[in-house]
């Protein structure tokens, strides 16, 4: 018989007290308690005798990869009565930018209403009837994800219906200590971004809801139900907790660490990697250099990583089929990257190197300057602006987010 840890035994020890089973711990007993096994356990009575609706994902899970839809949907207490499923739905089962459509979730036979599909925001319909609405998925921690965004709307119609919403909180597993990058220009609000905040905005999903509550003036019912044990600086390989992809294209944690940066390359006519085992690590195009690319990158000694040159096919996104040449981005050490200056170095550089063919997206606005949050960075990338320089154009801004964020932090 194979035995336990002491931790592990301590963990399963303490299941009754957050509602698992003892197989759930024992099979995934983690450091941090996330926030839905908080609710489930010592919050339970914010539930109790209440109809719910759940926005939840692939990632809403236990320690122990129990699903908080399964979990929820048997629960006798309370009644779990409708999903809501955002970008790449509740089962995670659809691609990126993929609308979803509305179903029945084939595990519980629950109605799934879509949140990115014919509408991105709950309608009256899809709240009749029901007393609050529980909102649990691991957020990445950069400003373009979008299911911070899901979250506002959800916040919006909750006020409007007169009903609740509760966050069951997870920890920033990119750290939530860093703040980086370019505050986003109200000019430019979309679904990547609703709110001014920076790029890598250092928070929590229930902190930012907390923000767009009172700083934002969203003014829902709002309750945090915050994880336990994360302590503020401890990325998501401190946690103990398992990690599922939060998206199709976000298979690791490094990919989680380099996407605040390397996300912009979205906005161009290079390829981030989609359609590659390494999305967001892998950059290129077929009329890339990449060992010269390589080379001039790791001259600039950019804190915390390491450029290789690589050649790779996407079987899917931009270059479908097509062989393509460039950089893979090896983390060197995650406490020092500074990923937003990273990817704005490889844009510069690639600029540099490749004018003739590089080209932004176009758009009105383009979607680089979405992601960005600001219209200007386009055009020094372009012009070749110093990383310095650029920092120095958003710095003001980001200081001033800085300070207000301090209001909203719940950990460390």
């Amino acid at each position: 018989m194979m035995e336990i840890s002491r931790r592990e035994s301590l963990a399963i020890a303490a299941a009754a007290s957050f509602g698992l089973t003892t197989q759930a711990v024992a099979a995934g007993a983690g450091l941090v308690i996330p926030g839905l096994e908080v609710l489930m356990g010592p919050k339970r009575a914010l539930l109790a005798g209440k109809r719910l609706g759940l926005i939840t994902n692939a990632t809403g899970v236990t320690r122990g990869l129990e699903n908080a839809v399964d979990l929820m949907a048997a629960a006798t207490d309370f009644k779990l009565v409708a999903l809501f499923g955002p970008e790449h739905g509740v089962r995670g089962d659809a691609q990126a930018g993929a609308a979803v459509a509305d179903q029945l979730d084939a595990r519980t036979g629950l109605p799934v209403y879509s949140l990115y599909g014919a509408t991105r925001k709950p309608t009256p319909a899809m709240l009749a009837g029901l007393d609050a609405l529980v909102f649990d998925i691991q957020d990445i921690g950069a400003r373009f994800y979008t299911y911070p965004w899901t979250l506002a709307l959800v916040m919006e119609a909750a006020r409007e219906a007169g009903i609740g919403v509760i966050v069951a909180d997870r920890p920033n597993p990119i750290g939530g200590t860093e703040v980086e990058g370019p505050v986003l220009d109200p000019a430019l609000a979309s679904f990547v971004g609703a709110y001014p905040i920076p790029i890598r905005h250092g928070m929590t999903m229930g902190e930012l809801a907390l923000m767009m509550n009172t700083e934002f003036g969203i003014g829902c019912d709002l309750t945090v139900v915050t994880c336990a044990k994360w302590r503020r600086g401890k990325d998501f390989s401190q946690t103990g907790l398992p990690w599922v992809p939060p998206s199709p294209n976000m298979p690791t944690l490094d990919t989680a660490f380099l996407y605040p940066g390397t996300c912009l390359i979205e906005g161009t006519n290079l390829s981030e990697g989609r359609g590659t085992t390494k999305p967001f690590e892998l950059i290129g195009a077929p009329f890339i250099d990449g060992a010269t690319l390589a080379d001039q990158l790791n001259q600039r000694n950019l804190a915390g990583v390491r450029f290789r040159p690589a050649h790779f096919t996407p079987t899917f996104s931009k270059f479908e089929g097509q062989r393509c040449a460039g950089i893979q981005v090896h983390i060197t050490d995650r406490s020092r990257l500074a990923p937003v200056e990273t990817g704005i170095a490889i844009l510069r550089e690639v600029a540099r190197l490749h004018g003739q063919d590089f080209s932004f997206l176009p758009g009105n606005p383009p979607f680089f300057d979405r992601l960005a949050g600001v219209s200007w960075l386009r055009g020094a990338i372009g012009a070749g602006d110093s990383l310095e320089n650029l920092k120095v154009r958003w710095q003001q801004q980001l200081d001033a987010f800085k300070r207000k964020r301090l209001d909203y932090l719940l950990y460390g």
